[in-house]
């Protein structure tokens, strides 16, 4: 299989941008980018690090983050598993990037830019939530944010459909990395009750 690693020929398949791809990106919030990501839960973040690339999701009851200023985000990390694996990215390669999505709205917005964390009492307790706060918060100076086409989401047909049916669910996916140590059944009706004592 031949691979492509020239990128006069990559832009040769592929011609141009169109003139509005080029023109939506904006290096700080606009009031318009400020509604949108105010409006959305739900995004996946992804790093980079000595061990590579992580992308994972990251989800809130409200605005998934906070607008500090028109330049800057800041995204909670509610404690979870402890693997840590963005926040080590972010300690030792700033740069990251958030795709926000929101249920039944067919665009999706990205960000890109630098992170760092900090554990800054005053702002942890801005997300306060039912007595609780973040263990720490990554903030993340926007290099540049853009809406994406809608084509990827209309082409799935994401929000008009469940497919979950056919997913495995987590205990069966640890029974099989546990060779079975991890009982499917016993996990996955245990979860529930277990998330609602860690969901903040």
């Amino acid at each position: 299989m031949r691979r492509i690693e020239d990128i006069a020929e990559l832009e040769t398949l592929y011609g141009t941008p169109g003139g509005a791809s080029l023109r939506k990106v904006a290096q700080r919030m606009t009031p318009a980018y400020r509604r949108w990501i105010t409006a959305s839960r739900f995004c996946v973040v992804s790093t980079v690090g000595p061990e590579g690339t992580d992308g994972t999701p990251r989800g809130d009851d409200g605005p998934v983050v906070l607008e500090l200023d028109p330049g800057t985000l800041a995204l909670p990390d509610w404690r979870g598993n402890n693997r840590l694996d963005s926040l080590r990215n972010i300690v030792r390669d700033g740069r990251i990037s958030l795709m926000f999505m929101v249920p039944g709205d067919t665009l999706v917005v990205r960000v890109n830019g630098t992170a760092w964390l900090t554990d800054d009492a005053e702002l942890r307790a801005r997300f306060e939530h039912k007595g609780k706060l973040p263990a720490t918060v990554a903030v993340i100076e926007i290099a540049e944010l853009y809406a994406q086409c809608p084509k990827a989401l209309l082409r799935s047909g994401i929000w008009g459909r469940d497919d979950s049916a056919e997913t495995p669910s987590m205990g069966e996916i640890l029974a099989e990395m546990t060779s079975g140590e991890i009982e499917a059944g016993a996990w996955d009706r245990s979860y529930p009750e277990r998330a609602k004592t860690t969901l903040w």
